[in-house]
């Protein structure tokens, strides 16, 4: 059935690739725009049509609305397709469309509009009868109020961005001495990336799971669910491991999730695909957290369970179709899995890894996917979100899907760049995992963090001596006709080393503070703020400045006690790998 005859896909990268996919079996024509960083992106060439629409900062490119209008009007799109991230969930655009003449493949505006905002959502939850997590309904204004806030709900508290998701502008607060820089980082996320620094607050559940059901909705008055995801296994707020369906939810909790879900999408006139997450605490109790008016990075498991192309979905409610299907033909079938593989470094704290992939081989083999934007050649770019790739299997149980990943992540190989596959290895080979737990306190350990380090060594083809790190080159031999694999390991001179040759050709006086005394950027980004001034004394520990890399930000911090001189960074200030930030003296004599 064909509702239109071409689209343009608003996104790049992996997602956009997957949209072009069903949009070809609809017999739809499809239309990519890529940045100036992105001309030999595989999403530019996977399209029919591809326009560049600006530099790669994405306010100049993916986020400028008036540019990806114009070139849908070029092209002659009917419709516009966001994907997930940069205008997916934002409602101007998506009115914006609709002035235009284009159709809005998402939820209505209004939708958009009162889930968007987490205050507001949160007040018409309250209103539906969805239980919510204990806090404000309204923005806070100070830190003071904060501190009270603590007092009355009891510590730790979460500061959230009220326009935030996706773990920006979440900060957990777990004394009143935190309460100022908390309140200040998720007002400045909120900013930068939602464009509102509006935060509220509400009470930090302690080791909840964090269960999300999956919502279709047509614009003929159907609603249903497609059972629950799992998305407990988190990082710094930031999901990497989903599941469905959750260990810890039974058939008689999955219906009242279900229930629940629905229940708050017809509370905002909901159409489309769409996302109720929520948290379920250890007594069973489950709360409204934020509603995903968009497809989820993890709609995958849900397609693999229950045989629906979920975009398809999209595109044929978008096209004024009723659902194909009621709530008692849904069937889930077996368990599913997806590790994200994002372009990041479990052995320097998780940073984004950004550069060139030198070699690229995805796993195959039954009940194996992957949603992938990359091949042997590309280079991930420091501007973009580090997630290059999504491998999701399917089992017929949980244990069974657990080892058909752990087959697949061995089989997997990207080199040339770090990335999480030895971190997805070690995490599902981990007793907690395996045994259904939330992994809480394990994700972040350093247990889990060194047998990561050791595995990604190995599927990225870097290995470690005492000099330094070697990279493996394989040569293929065959000596009497038995096949062998030989490696050569080439050096590579240390981190260190690389910062202090950096220093050394910094310029004039770049020499002056000697190497244990230079506080580096460990990657490429920008620095956002800086919280220490020329001749401040310091301790071990203390932020310095914040960077932002690859959508997230990270804390430079003092290596040692002492003061700050030579501060050579200020806020919106590019940054290289191994730029150097400061110099923390201290008095030899």
């Amino acid at each position: 059935m064909t509702v239109f005859s071409k689209i343009l896909v608003a996104n790049r990268g992996e997602i956009a690739i997957r949209i072009f996919r069903t949009l070809r079996e609809l017999g739809i024509g499809t239309v990519a725009v890529y940045s100036e960083a992105d001309r030999g992106s595989l999403h530019a060439a996977a399209a029919d049509e591809a326009y560049l629409i600006g530099p790669g900062p994405p306010p100049e490119s993916y986020l400028s609305q008036e540019r990806v209008l114009e070139t849908a009007a070029r092209a002659g799109a009917e419709a516009v397709h966001p994907g997930y991230g940069f205008l997916a969930e934002n409602a101007a655009f998506a009115r914006a469309c609709e002035a235009a003449g284009f159709v809005w493949i998402g939820p209505p505006p209004e939708a958009i509009d009162v889930m968007g905002s987490k205050t507001a959502a949160r007040k018409a939850m309250t209103v539906a009868g969805v239980p919510i997590v204990p806090g404000t309904t309204a923005p806070v204004e100070s830190a003071d109020d904060v501190r009270r806030l603590g007092g009355e709900l009891g510590w730790p508290i979460a500061i959230k961005a009220s326009a935030g998701g996706g773990g920006k502008g979440l900060k957990v607060v777990s004394e009143p001495d935190e309460a100022d820089r908390a309140y200040e980082s998720a007002r400045r996320e909120g900013e930068a990336y939602f464009s509102d620094s509006a935060v509220y607050v509400e009470r930090y559940l302690e080791d909840p799971r964090h269960v999300e059901v999956q919502i279709l909705a047509d614009s003929h008055g159907n609603l249903l669910h497609l059972g629950e995801r799992d998305c407990t296994i988190q990082r710094r707020h930031q999901k990497l491991v989903e599941e469905t369906p959750s260990p810890a939810v039974g058939g008689e909790l999955r219906e009242r999730i279900g229930r629940l879900g629905i229940d708050a999408a017809r509370a905002v006139g909901y159409r489309s695909v769409g996302t109720i997450e929520g948290l379920l605490d250890r007594d069973g109790n489950y709360f409204f957290l934020e509603m995903n008016t968009r497809i989820q990075v993890e709609h995958t498991v849900t397609e693999v369970v229950t045989g629906l192309d979920l975009v398809r979905e999209q595109v044929l409610i978008a096209g004024g179709e009723p659902l194909s299907l009621r709530q008692d033909d849904v069937r889930l079938t077996g368990h599913a899995i997806e590790c994200r593989i994002n372009a990041e470094d479990p052995s320097n704290g998780f940073l984004p890894s950004p550069g060139r992939i030198t070699s690229y081989r995805e796993p195959a083999g039954p009940g194996v996917r992957v949603d992938s934007g990359v091949a042997a050649g590309s280079e991930v770019v420091g501007l973009y979100d580090p997630l290059i790739a999504k491998l999701i299997v399917h089992g017929v149980d949980r244990d069974h899907a657990r080892r058909r990943m752990l087959r697949a992540l061995d089989e997997y190989e990207i080199g040339g760049i770090a990335t999480l596959l030895g971190f997805h290895r070690a995490l599902l080979e981990h007793p907690c995992f395996a045994a259904g737990e939330t992994c809480h306190g394990v994700v972040e350990s350093k247990e889990l963090a060194e047998q990561a380090d050791r595995l990604s060594h190995q599927t990225t083809n870097l290995a470690e001596s005492p000099d330094g790190r070697l990279r493996e080159r394989v040569a293929r031999v065959e000596l009497d006709g038995r096949l062998y694999e030989v490696k050569a390991l080439v050096p590579e001179p240390p981190f260190a080393e690389l910062a202090r040759r950096r220093r050394e050709r910094s310029g004039p006086g770049a020499h002056h503070g000697a190497a244990r005394d230079a506080v580096v950027t460990p990657m490429q980004g920008t620095v956002l703020a800086v919280e220490v001034a020329e001749g401040d004394e310091v301790r071990a520990g203390q932020v310095i400045c914040i960077v932002e890399a690859m959508k997230m930000e990270n804390e430079i911090t003092a290596h040692r006690d002492g003061v700050v001189t030579e501060l050579s960074v200020e806020p919106g200030q590019a940054v290289t790998t191994g730029q150097i930030v400061c110099v923390v003296s201290q008095d030899e004599t």
